[in-house]
């Protein structure tokens, strides 16, 4: 009976032997520690820059790195729109970025301020990049609500068209114009179901004129 209880003891303790140096190689040794930062997504930030952003010592615990913590400091880029991060055993932290693309010039005076399509302003400029179509707005601002009227319009014209779009001025949230780069113009109206309105523009774009209206998307007028 002594006998089977010391055997039981005995397993006990190399178990709990074996469990306390696996918490140990995995939580707090370096034999599991990041050893590689893989950065993707990334082709005009470099990613040196988003290591240091991401601030994760080499020889951490890859089991302890703060994942969220990690996109947070990311993402607190300008640059960035989006950024997710995982662990790849036995010691990769993968960050993996969405960067945020110009989308369009906005003249701010003597200045012009090339945002994405969420507003963001990603830098300033004297003279307007001239692949980027204008928004003109009376006060541009990301609380403004003409401004964010006109960035819901970018965000939903198809690509086709946003590549022949000249112009988007906006006199108010009720009044959009688009000017594509032929010299044909489209009245928008507000910003409400810009969607549907972008896809029957489309197809009315194939129609010859020199004005759309696609104010109401469901009766469509070309002249």
């Amino acid at each position: 009976m002594r006998r089977a209880v010391r055997r039981s003891a005995l397993a006990t303790l190399l178990t709990g032997g074996v469990v306390g140096v696996a918490t140990w190689v995995v939580f707090f040794s370096p034999v599991l520690g990041v050893r590689e930062v893989e950065v993707t997504g990334n082709s005009r930030i470099p990613a040196e820059q988003l290591r240091q952003a991401a601030g994760v010592r080499t020889g951490t615990p890859l089991a302890t790195v703060d994942l969220a913590e990690v996109e947070r400091r990311v993402r607190a880029m300008r640059e960035v729109e989006s950024a997710t991060a995982d662990r790849g055993w036995p010691g990769t932290l993968r960050i993996n970025v969405v960067e945020r693309v110009p989308a369009a010039a906005v003249p701010m005076g003597v200045t012009t301020a090339v945002i994405d399509r969420y507003g963001v302003v990603l830098q300033q400029v004297t003279v307007a990049p001239p692949r980027l179509p204008v928004l003109r707005v009376q006060r541009a601002a990301v609380d403004d609500p003409a401004t964010r009227a006109g960035l819901t319009v970018l965000r939903a014209l198809p690509e086709s068209v946003l590549e022949r779009l000249r112009e988007l001025r906006v006199a108010s949230p009720r009044s959009i114009t688009l000017k594509l780069t032929d010299g044909r113009t489209v009245l928008w109206g507000d910003a409400g179901r810009s969607a549907q309105k972008g896809r029957v523009l489309l197809a009315a774009l194939a129609k010859p004129g020199t004005s759309y209206d696609v104010s109401s998307p469901q009766v469509v007028t070309v002249k």
